[in-house]
């Protein structure tokens, strides 16, 4: 697990900084081949490497070994999720009632919270039913999703995970997301949409939903440094080979900066059929 995640890794931050392998390989000097068997996995760089390899891609060892670690803020929530009351309430999204409604727990599922922020609609499915996991990447929502299953006497599987690097390697019946995918890069959203698809089990269901620019609705008020834009059916072409369940779009108020402003919302349930309808 360790190599495949330092492989990946390598590949994502070579390429963020705009390096070939051969790039990458005369920098370090090394021959290509060196690079390319490391981001196939095949080897892994000698350790005497790592601080070179970290200074040139501008990232510390620590996450290129896929442990996160965090400088700075990723979300402008991270502050307000220390506070003792939880930021968005305990109610869960809506998109929550679509999954049991589409695919409700009669049996075992599987079900993964995509940024969980405080744990809302993670412990909304673990006392409905399913086997919940969750992650997110600010220790206070972890923290505040842990306390919120113990008060409703549910478990939920929840650790830290950043966005951008963690893959599956574990299947799911179910991938849920809410308000996070404009946290992706939109150079890795097929490689992270591809790796979500690739472990979800036959006949199981994404449900996510992303903010989308409207040139009629004003940007929010709040500064987000990590956010970037999507737009209308961005969301769905990611999903032509699946069965589109729901898809819909929304234009809601919102007031969670103290500003009341509106937000444009693409939504969508997809389910993945590997056998033929009949």
């Amino acid at each position: 697990m360790l190599k495949e995640q330092l492989a990946r890794n390598i590949s994502i931050y070579r390429k963020e900084k705009g390096l070939t392998q051969e790039e990458l390989a005369h920098i370090l000097g090394l021959s290509f081949q060196a690079v390319s068997k490391w981001e196939n996995a095949q080897t892994m760089p000698d350790i005497s490497l790592l601080p070179l390899l970290s200074q040139t891609l501008e990232v510390s060892i620590d996450k290129l070994l896929g442990y996160v670690t965090q400088d700075k803020p990723i979300t402008i929530y991270e502050e307000e999720y220390k506070s003792p009351n939880y930021y968005w309430g305990t109610e869960p999204n809506a998109d929550c009632y679509k999954v049991l409604q589409l695919m409700p727990p009669t049996k075992r599922l599987k079900l993964l919270d995509v940024g969980c922020g405080e744990g809302k609609d993670a412990v909304f499915f673990a006392r409905n039913g399913y086997e919940v996991s969750a992650f997110d990447v600010s220790d206070a929502g972890i923290e505040k999703t842990k306390r919120l299953a113990d008060q409703v006497g549910v478990h939920v599987n929840v650790f830290k995970a950043d966005l951008l690097d963690y893959r599956l390697d574990t299947h799911y019946d179910i991938i849920f997301s809410s308000g996070v995918l404009h946290y992706i890069k939109p150079e890795y959203r097929n490689e992270i949409f591809d790796n979500y698809k690739q472990f979800t089990n036959e006949n199981g269901m994404h449900v996510f939903n992303v903010f989308v620019q409207k040139p009629f609705i004003a940007p929010p008020p709040e500064k987000e440094p990590n956010a970037y834009k999507w737009y209308s059916g961005e969301l769905l072409k990611h999903y032509h080979d699946w069965l589109i369940q729901d898809s819909a779009e929304i234009v809601f108020d919102c007031n969670s900066s103290g500003i009341p402003h509106k937000h444009a919302m693409t939504t969508i349930a997809a389910q993945k059929i590997l056998t033929p309808l009949g």
